[in-house]
């Protein structure tokens, strides 16, 4: 999972996202794919009507681009078909489009590595600008984003620091948390109520009052060596989260999918978000309390298998 979060926090102190990223110039002058046209980003545009841009109506992906590989291209198309097709959302593209959607992108803009990408489709163009999905008349809308872009520096070297919010995320009833919808704003509002309470992002509980996720990335302590994370019932089951399961797994590192409480979490040893932009991201406080003692061993032994999975995925490190 990869959503973006307002930078800074309440009451003037300096602050950062898991979405900060190295300050990149070409970015001015990126082309984006607007249903098979790519333009400038000064004349990528959708209509009002867009269902989008109504109500949220529709679902995206984030991906990272390698050396020029789409990473884990195909754990991001199972879930994006997948939430497509529980919303009866039609793509308009098999899998074979999309991926030559990003290609051709990705060659307009001269990129081979460090990009990241957001794939987004909507129900498209309203009739009227109603709720009903039968307004949508004129067929989905395709756009996909490209950024050159790399992670701060300091959000390794200084961790983010979460609060404790009382917006809950979500039970599967109401708007089931696997949905990588367009509509987030409840993760918007825990985002707010965290910079409210002075932290960098939200930390957001189950139904049930168990540690669940972030309000833009799973989330994952370490006690004496044992990494744990939610049970995902309640989160978006991310593919870096995945990933990570199964390095601990291939790895010998104890990993559990558990419920566990604040009281588990004020005493870990460490913590750590992930997603595709950030990948591992370190978790320097909680509620204003620190979390272990800086070292986060585990953690970088994580980053480090993650970093070697990606380099086995993409193969010789492309040059231009």
């Amino acid at each position: 999972m990869s959503e973006g979060a307002v930078g800074g926090t309440a009451g003037g102190a300096a602050g950062h996202t898991t979405h900060d990223a190295l300050e990149d110039p070409r970015n001015r002058d990126i082309r984006i794919y607007v249903n098979g046209d790519i333009v400038h980003r000064d004349e990528a545009k959708v209509s009002v009507y867009d269902s989008g841009f109504l109500l949220g109506d529709g679902m995206w992906e984030g991906l990272r681009l390698h050396d020029g590989v789409w990473t884990f291209f195909d754990e991001h198309m199972d879930r994006f078909f997948a939430a497509c097709k529980a919303v009866s959302l039609e793509v308009g593209l098999d899998r074979a489009g999309i991926l030559d959607a990003l290609n051709r992108t990705a060659a307009a803009n001269g990129m081979t590595t460090d990009v990241h990408c957001r794939l987004m489709l909507t129900r498209g163009v309203k009739a009227r600008p109603f709720q009903h999905p039968r307004l949508s008349r004129s067929g989905p809308t395709l756009v996909i984003i490209m950024e050159h872009s790399r992670p701060a520096d300091s959000l390794q070297s200084e961790g983010i620091r979460l609060a404790t919010v009382p917006q809950v995320r979500g039970l599967p009833m109401s708007q089931d948390a696997k949905y990588n919808s367009h509509s987030k704003l409840n993760c918007v509002i825990a985002c707010l109520q965290a910079e409210q309470a002075g932290a960098d992002e939200a930390l957001m509980l189950d139904p049930h009052g168990f540690v669940n996720t972030t309000n833009a990335c799973n989330f994952f302590i370490v006690r004496k060596g044992q990494v744990w994370t939610s049970t995902g019932d309640y989160c978006m089951n991310g593919v870096t989260r995945a990933k990570v399961i199964e390095l601990c797994r291939a790895n010998d590192i104890p990993v559990f999918e558990r419920n566990f409480s604040l009281f588990d979490t004020y005493s870990a040893d460490e913590a750590f978000l992930t997603g595709t932009f950030g990948a591992q991201t370190p978790v320097a406080s909680i509620d204003g309390k620190p979390i272990g003692d800086g070292e986060r061993p585990v953690t970088r032994r994580i980053r480090a298998l993650y970093k070697e999975l990606i380099a086995r995925q993409t193969g010789p490190r492309l040059t231009g």
